[in-house]
């Protein structure tokens, strides 16, 4: 059964990939899966320089999900290539980087700093984070601004670069397809969604940040129906994200045009789902006489 897949320049072996934020840089999960079963493993956002993180709490357990403020905690761009990326270099599966910044300049600067790296596959643009020249607002939320970032990045990179969209927009087409004009080789959704939680007796917020990332089976109809959406507004390959909890969500998300899926949340609660998803789908085709390329985008409208 050929499971494999090509986003950009990239071969995944197969369509499930583990999401950024949720499977650390990947040794910390090489006791509870087979790493080189997967189809690749999206390492924790990278900065330039490390980076603290938030106050705590910074994890919230919500109904049907969680709410994270871990605010992008990470060792920094010249300790990720000279003590994680040899842990991880003679993987099989593929190895991509999402990396995030807060200037169109740094994130030029990063994409460059770890395309020396030759292992590397893929680099991942987190968009949702605060551009401080523009007063604060998220990158991902100005169609004109993402397709300039991603212009000056992919000039920059020979690396498929894959552009990781915010679903706190008002029109998800629009931000994806400024993405696709400025270059980019796929895009990855959704990011998470904007929550907060309160301990209503005491009256303070749960999260030592007061907001956070909300994730977990809870917001998968939402990224179910953006990813829908935008395989039909762009030609590019989507990787489809946002709740994913079973081999029946992998299916969902293919079907409504997601070239391949990221795992996040669920991590936590089943380490070893990313592979019990790659053995169920080929269960699954096998069953059906059906290949991966059939499956993918077959919602019938």
């Amino acid at each position: 059964m050929d499971l494999s897949v090509k986003i950009g320049n990239m071969i995944l072996n197969n369509p499930i990939l583990t999401a950024s934020g949720t499977f650390g840089y990947g040794p910390e999960f090489k006791d509870y899966l087979d790493l080189d079963r997967i189809g690749g493993l999206c390492t924790k956002g990278i900065s330039i320089e490390p980076r603290g993180g938030n106050p705590a709490p910074r994890i919230v357990e919500t109904a049907s999900g969680m709410l994270n403020s871990i605010g992008l905690e990470n060792c920094g761009s010249a300790k990720f290539l000279s003590d994680v990326m040899p842990q991880i270099r003679d993987l099989k599966c593929a190895i991509i980087v999402n990396f995030y910044a807060y200037t169109e300049e740094d994130f030029v600067r990063l994409a460059e700093i770890l395309s020396v790296d030759e292992r590397i596959d893929a680099l991942e643009m987190n968009l949702s984070c605060p551009n401080v020249k523009k007063g604060g607002s998220a990158f991902g939320s100005n169609p004109d601004l993402i397709e300039k970032l991603t212009k000056s990045v992919k000039s920059v990179t020979d690396k498929t670069l894959i552009v990781k969209l915010s679903p706190n927009v008002a029109d998800i087409t629009s931000t994806a397809a400024a993405a696709e004009s400025g270059g980019a080789d796929s895009i990855s959704l959704i990011n998470t969604l904007i929550g907060t939680a309160i301990d209503r007796e005491k009256k303070t917020f749960l999260l030592g940040n007061k907001i956070g990332g909300l994730s977990g089976p809870a917001i998968k109809p939402v990224a179910l129906r953006m990813v829908w959406q935008t395989a039909k507004a762009v030609k590019i390959p989507v990787i489809g994200m946002g709740g994913i909890s079973s081999l029946e969500d992998v299916i969902d998300f293919l079907t409504v045009g997601a070239k391949a899926v990221q795992i996040g949340a669920w991590n936590f609660i089943n380490p070893s789902i990313a592979q019990e998803c790659v053995e169920g789908l080929e269960k699954y085709l096998k069953e059906r006489s059906e290949t991966l390329n059939e499956l993918t985008g077959s919602i019938k409208e």
